[in-house]
């Protein structure tokens, strides 16, 4: 089947059909893909039943692996390999995970608006999550093109984000939700790093917004400004018209580009509907803004 690309909004996401995630990809494809990112941002390959080692050989393609995605999680709560973020509502053993267990409390903040990873240091650069089992009751993902809302931003604010420095914690996104459940060892872990608020493409040379929930401080700001001011800027990036909403479908594979979207997962029936999605997730090429004690 050649490749085949149809636009899914005006600003943000496409279908692309044509290639299978299953076997190996050729450098051609890899293009194509890469292509399609940098016009599209979020890309949905339906149709991609696939094996955990599949997913991360299709992965490798893009990018090195981000190791260690379930941060919140200790390794003996594992159910999948250290790669992969675990974001389903099973335990290692398959059953639904009890409304008071620990990591589907911290999980909650998916439905945050976030940039995977943003918490890192070298923050990620392409998320791909493939669709195991899936609901129609809730459960879609929202992304929101940060393109399209830098660009929307009148002059005044354009100049006044420019160059501004902002703290990503994991543990900043929790506390929103009431979750501080974290040992002291977590803690030193997911101390805060910086990262720009603006951020210039390497491919297209466009600027997006870096926002996320994991922000909790502007460098230089008195925290409640800093906070009423990231608050506003979400709000206005996330406004309809910069966002596509994903209705998954079973074996659905979509890849998003964490330099230029946000993301969120909206509620769903957790306690009673399984749904098992698997996300791995490459890293970006470097910080965004050197890094100092935060």
């Amino acid at each position: 089947m050649p490749l085949a690309i149809t636009p899914l909004t005006p600003h943000i996401g496409a279908r692309l059909t044509g290639i299978d995630a299953s076997r190996p990809i050729t450098p051609a494809e890899v293009a194509a893909v890469e292509a399609g990112m940098d016009r599209y941002a979020v890309l949905v390959l339906p149709g991609q039943d696939i094996t955990d080692e599949q997913q991360l050989a299709f992965t490798r393609n893009f990018g090195p692996l981000e190791e260690g995605a379930n941060s919140t999680v200790r390794n003996t709560e594992l159910r999948l390999a250290p790669a992969f973020a675990d974001v389903s509502n099973l335990d290692r053993d398959g059953a639904v995970l009890a409304r008071d267990n620990r990591r589907r409390m911290a999980s909650l903040g998916n439905r945050l608006w976030h940039s995977d990873a943003s918490f890192r240091a070298v923050p990620a650069r392409y998320s791909i999550l493939s669709g195991r089992i899936v609901t129609t009751a809730g459960g879609n993902t929202e992304f929101a093109d940060m393109r399209a809302a830098y660009d929307a931003l009148d002059a005044r604010t354009k100049a006044e984000v420019e160059d501004l420095v902002c703290e990503h914690s994991l543990i900043y996104s929790r506390q929103q939700l009431g979750f501080s459940e974290f040992l002291p060892d977590e803690r030193v872990s997911m101390r805060p790093v910086l990262q720009r608020l603006v951020r210039t493409h390497p491919v297209t040379g466009r600027k997006s917004l870096f926002l996320s929930a994991h922000i909790g401080a502007v460098v230089g700001w008195p925290r409640p400004e800093a906070m009423a001011f990231i608050r506003d800027l979400i709000e206005h990036a996330t406004q309809p018209d910069f966002v596509y909403v994903h209705r998954w479908t079973q074996h659905d594979l979509v890849i998003w580009d964490n330099r230029t979207t946000m993301h969120r997962v909206r509620r769903f029936d957790d306690l009673s509907i399984v749904r098992d999605v698997r996300r791995t997730t490459t890293r970006s090429d470097g910080p965004t803004v050197a890094q100092e004690a935060a």
